[in-house]
């Protein structure tokens, strides 16, 4: 098995192909981390591991017998609180007022195979022989709050899959700060740190920064995952290059906001992180209920950048891409965009359909400015009917006649916004994000629609789903042109 329990040292190890991720339990009650790197098979007892120097100035957790301090141990999922004074992992305020969280070991499970996220993209397995989850249970008893940490662990690639689940045993509600899907401290930090960033039109540019005392994040507070911070940061030793060296990278599965980044402590310790970001958060937990965080993906690996780099397109292309495309040769296809802009009709897109033709491109998808009355970018968004203006056959008779030029046909949508000047805002204009009293600030000249509400979510997928299946679109653009902001 990937994953093994030695209950003499306490100890879980989980071996993916090449590499090992290493923890234990410490005097019964703290997850512990002990390594994360080359595999290892043996570590031995969880004490020996530990360093038990510094507690003269630093505070000591009482469940620790004051042998150790919190300031400097290698915390496998650090809450506020409990005199670790590094940014946690778990941060959560209660009705009495308090925001301290004891998490104390209760048990464990080894399943094979991987399971879904509910609500959520995931990595999955397409057979469980081909991995191995571990699930642990810790338990606050004060609030009967229960902290769940996943891992999975695939048995020819070398990562490890993170995530955290909490859910409310207790009789009163809970409001989540802070729920970060994976932490990882390391005992120096003799790092570099990597991340990808950018802006629209030039995304992913690489960054490559010495780590230094404090903390070093990249994030988003945007509403989606941006252009600006890719959700990726690697730590690397000083001498990795492509080719050679450690590289430690974490992914974020997730296209909201996030948090992601490095702390260089007293002790020159370094703890990564990674996870939902906390600015602006905050999830009523209710009693019997559960919330579920994204996930992380993991990679180690001792041939530099590139051998990172090769482990996660493995990963994704088999493992969390889906559908027919994941293996076969996607069409190749042309976007009339950039000829036409909204200055187009039925003659001119078929007109570059037949020209695409000639040249065995076999997909024509036709973008903005097909719907309501779309000649600019100021009007119609949240119209999603079709301009017989323009398309006086419908979007019905434009597919079919470019299926019958020998072409497949796809359509643009941007569902998730809204136009003043249109018909929807004109009906509904409290349906935007906004606040009562409060300007409505536009970007790209567009509201965002507020898809908490069930009666707009309702209308938009009777909307789509009139278009889809009124013509044989094979494929749809979704397009997200303005970050979210009140």
């Amino acid at each position: 098995m990937a994953i093994v329990f030695n209950e003499k040292q306490k100890v879980f190890y989980l071996h993916s192909k090449n590499s090992s991720y290493i923890f234990g339990i410490l005097k019964n009650k703290v997850l512990v981390h002990l390594h994360w790197g080359n595999k290892i098979n043996d570590i031995g007892d969880v004490e020996r591991m530990l360093w038990k120097g510094g507690v003269t100035l630093s505070a000591t957790d009482i469940r620790l017998d004051g042998e150790y301090s919190t300031d400097k141990l290698m915390t496998e999922y650090p809450t506020y609180g409990n005199t670790d004074l590094r940014s946690p992992a778990f941060h959560a305020k209660y009705e009495n007022g308090s925001r301290t969280t004891q998490l104390d070991y209760i048990g464990y499970k080894i399943t094979k195979g991987k399971p879904a996220l509910q609500g959520l993209p995931a990595v999955y397995a397409e057979n469980d022989s081909e991995a191995d989850t571990l699930e642990v249970e810790l338990k606050d008893d004060l609030t009967g709050m229960s902290v769940f940490l996943s891992y999975t662990v695939f048995n020819e690639i070398d990562a490890i899959i993170r995530s955290t689940r909490v859910v409310n045993n207790g009789s009163e509600n809970i409001t989540l700060s802070r729920v970060l899907s994976a932490s990882v401290d390391f005992e120096d930090n003799e790092f570099d740190m990597l991340h990808l960033r950018g802006a629209w039109t030039r995304e992913r540019h690489v960054q490559r920064i010495p780590l230094l005392h404090g903390t070093q994040t990249v994030d988003s507070k945007r509403g989606a995952s941006s252009a600006q911070h890719n959700p990726f940061v690697a730590l690397l030793r000083k001498d990795a290059t492509e080719d050679k060296g450690e590289v430690y990278g974490m992914n974020f599965v997730y296209s909201g906001n996030f948090i992601a980044g490095a702390e260089v402590d007293q002790f020159f310790t370094t703890r990564m992180f990674m996870g939902i970001n906390p600015f602006d958060f905050g999830w009523n937990l209710e009693p019997g209920c559960e919330f579920q965080a994204p996930e992380v993906v993991m990679v180690h690996s001792s041939e530099g950048l590139g051998g990172m780099s090769r482990e996660y397109h493995k990963l994704y292309r088999t493992r969390l891409c889906r559908g027919k495309y994941r293996d076969e040769r996607r069409p190749i296809l042309i976007n009339n965009w950039e000829a036409t802009y909204f200055n187009f009709d039925e003659d001119k897109i078929l007109d570059i359909t037949k020209r695409a033709k000639s040249i065995g491109i076999e997909l024509m998808v036709l973008d903005d400015g097909w719907f309501g009355h779309r000649d600019d970018a100021t009007t119609s968004l949240g119209d999603w009917v079709v301009d017989k203006r323009k398309l006086p056959n419908g979007i019905d008779g434009l597919a079919k006649t470019v299926n019958e030029i020998g072409l497949k046909f796809g359509l643009w949508f941007e569902p998730e916004m809204i136009s003043v000047d249109s018909d929807l805002y004109r009906a509904h204009p409290d349906w935007c994000i906004h606040q009562p009293g409060r300007n409505r600030d536009k970007g790209r000249q567009q509201l965002m629609l507020d898809l908490s509400r069930d009666e707009i979510c309702d209308y938009i997928i009777d909307a789509l789903s009139k278009v889809l299946s009124s013509a044989p679109i094979s494929y749809v653009k979704w397009d997200y042109n303005r970050n979210m902001t009140t």
